[in-house]
C-alpha cells in the first residue's frame, strides 16, 4: 500500500482561507439590508423600516466599532464554507447529468466513438502511422 509520501501529488492545502475584514462585512450587510428595505418600492409597496434600522446599525458598527462585527463575520464565513460543501457537489452533479450524460447518449445513438474504443481483431496494431514529412524542427516549438 502506498504511503502518502510515495505519491507525487500533494493534496494538502498549505494556504489558509482568510476571513474578510469586519468593516467590509458591516458595509456589505448595510447595503444588503438597504436593498431589502427599498425592494417593496418596485411593486409600489412601503419601505421596510426595520430593515433600514438594521442597515444603519451595521453601518455605525462598521465605521465606529468594526471589531464588534468579528463574531458575526466568522459565523457568516463558516456558514459559507458549509454551504460550499453542500451546494458544490449538487451543482457539479447537475452539470454532469445535464451536460455530459446527454452528449454521451447522443454519441451512442449516432454511433460516434471519439476515443476509438472498439476492439478490432483484424488489426495487427493500433499504432497510428504518421507522415515523417510533417515533422520538422519548427513543429516542435511552442507545443502548447
Amino acid at each position: 500500500m502506498a504511503n502518502e509520501s510515495d505519491l507525487h501529488e500533494d493534496f494538502k492545502r498549505e494556504h489558509k482561507i482568510q476571513v474578510g475584514s469586519p468593516r467590509v462585512f458591516g458595509i456589505v450587510f448595510c447595503i444588503v439590508f438597504l436593498a431589502i428595505a427599498i425592494w417593496p418600492l418596485t411593486n409600489e409597496g412601503n419601505v421596510h423600516l426595520w430593515s433600514i434600522i438594521i442597515a444603519g446599525l451595521f453601518l455605525l458598527l462598521a465605521i465606529f466599532i468594526p471589531d464588534s462585527l468579528q463574531p458575526l463575520n466568522r459565523m457568516w464565513f463558516r456558514f459559507g464554507l458549509l454551504l460550499h460543501k453542500v451546494v458544490n457537489p449538487i451543482i457539479m452533479g447537475l452539470l454532469f447529468f445535464f451536460t455530459i450524460t446527454p452528449i454521451a447518449v447522443i454519441f451512442r445513438l449516432i454511433g460516434k466513438d471519439p476515443l476509438n474504443r472498439n476492439f478490432d481483431q483484424k488489426l495487427e496494431t493500433y499504432w497510428i502511422e504518421r507522415n515523417p514529412k510533417e515533422l520538422t524542427s519548427d513543429s516542435m516549438k511552442k507545443q502548447f
